[in-house]
């Protein structure tokens, strides 16, 4: 039970501090939609999903009068494609796509996740199928978002399957060119892909995961700010308990509206991700927390130390109000979506190696990173295999979601619009992965992998 002090806290943070449930994810299991014809197949996928999907965006809309908490997406995420199109051409995937397109018009979600491959150790004919698909799908699409899991600690690291996503990126980009490559904001490129994060463009239903299933993403970085700033005298370890109370009481409000969306849709809660997930709204941002830490701006010396503190504070907030956390469950430090981000990458307080380095301590990776759109293939690649290698030799989800904007170069602006911010073009390594890259093959699993 909410404690009438801890309720009045909670209004507080919705109306001045930007809490939030970010998303509403129900996570629909296509496994029994294949059919011998691609047209039975997509409208056994349009039926399974509008059979709980038709209820979601209702179902968040009551919640959000009944509790008073924005509810800011309704999403949907399915089986990983591949795992269906194994039996039909690429002619035939493509048209998967587009039912995915249509269903999620047809119930009013903004993105539905799933038109994925998991590539961590080899390629199936349905994996070839959907990853030579997505960029098409991406660009004829609007609402399909796509991830490929190129490795885990327990395989190691499918460097053929980096190879492949970086190309994907790169005609994704020119594909949809007319739009500063804004398809690639829709592909995520995986180590330890989650089978229960409700975050787009990552989210996929897992094999392990009932018929259906909501999860639910929460987000308060500016009632963590304010926090912060409440105590500029503290010193790190009282600092870091204040931010585990706060999470504790936002992991609370999460857990109970997705324990009744839930209820109300007839499935079953899987879990709540709280990770601090940041938008362009001034206030909203995890850089802003880190230098309301007292770092001048994101990317000074110590940045990866306050975001250590920072995510670790976070979980444990989390695991102490709910024994549901899951998802990926840290900060999120996407560039174009966070302002702060955005000013620390201005001043030249923030490059791509030193976003790296931060990844090695939080969720999820390099994320809404704008590249030069004449950065070659292999240096795609190259930053790809880099951020990936942290999350395998480190046994934790990590990602890239990096965008080649056709026709600008580095210190140009780009504009992606509404949740996805607007950002300045990052500036790329100049030398050459080619050769390393290109070896291709398989960079074998971590020591840490022989745990039985």
């Amino acid at each position: 039970m909410f404690k009438f002090g801890e309720i009045l806290e909670t209004l507080k943070m919705i109306q001045e501090e930007n809490l939030d449930i970010r998303t509403i994810t129900l996570g629909v299991s296509l496994l029994d939609c294949v059919d011998s014809s691609i047209a039975k197949t997509c409208e056994n996928i349009k039926q399974k999903i509008r059979e709980k999907g038709q209820y979601l965006v209702e179902t968040a809309k009551k919640l959000e009068v009944k509790y008073g908490i924005p509810i800011v997406n309704a999403r949907v995420a399915v089986t990983p494609v591949s795992l269906l199109a194994g039996g039909f051409t690429e002619t035939e995937t493509i048209k998967i796509g587009y039912a995915l397109e249509e269903i999620a018009q047809e119930i009013g979600v903004n993105f539905i996740g799933g038109f994925s491959a998991l590539v961590h150790k080899g390629f199936t004919k349905g994996d070839i199928n959907v990853l030579n698909t997505i960029p098409r799908v991406l660009a004829e699409t609007e609402r399909v978002c796509a991830s490929i899991n190129v490795a885990t600690t327990r395989a190691g690291i499918n460097m053929d399957g980096i190879n492949f996503s970086a190309r994907i990126i790169k005609e994704t980009a020119e594909r949809t060119s007319e739009k500063d490559g804004l398809g690639c904001a829709k592909i995520v490129v995986f180590a330890n892909a989650p089978e229960d994060n409700p975050f787009m463009a990552g989210a996929f239903h897992g094999v392990g995961e009932a018929d259906y299933v909501v999860n639910v993403g929460v987000s308060g970085p500016g009632v963590v700010k304010r926090v912060v700033e409440k105590f500029p005298g503290a010193d790190l370890e009282e600092l870091a308990n204040e931010i585990k109370k706060t999470a504790f009481k936002i992991t609370r409000v999460g857990e109970l509206v997705g324990k009744e969306a839930a209820k109300m849709l007839g499935v079953k809660f899987g879990i709540v991700d709280l990770s601090l997930a940041p938008t362009p709204a001034m206030g909203d941002s995890v850089a802003e927390i880190i230098e309301a830490m007292g770092l001048e701006y994101c990317g000074a010396p110590g940045t990866t130390a306050a975001l250590m503190m920072l995510t670790d504070a976070v979980k444990k907030g989390g695991a102490m109000a709910s024994s549901m956390v899951g998802g990926l469950s840290g900060a999120f430090i996407p560039v174009s979506e966070d302002m702060g981000m955005v000013r620390a990458v201005e001043v030249g307080a923030l490059s791509i190696e030193k976003l790296e380095a931060m990844t090695a301590v939080c969720s999820v990776g390099l994320d809404m990173i704008a590249i030069p759109g004449e950065t070659p293939v292999s240096t795609i690649a190259g930053i790809i295999a880099d951020e990936i290698s942290i999350g395998v030799i480190n046994g934790k989800t990590t990602a890239v979601r990096i965008i080649p904007v056709p026709g600008k170069k580095a210190g140009e602006y780009v504009e992606f619009g509404g949740l996805l911010g607007r950002t300045v073009i990052m500036d790329v390594n100049r030398f050459s992965s080619e050769k390393f890259v290109m070896r291709g093959g398989r960079i074998p699993a971590p020591i840490q992998s022989l745990k039985n």
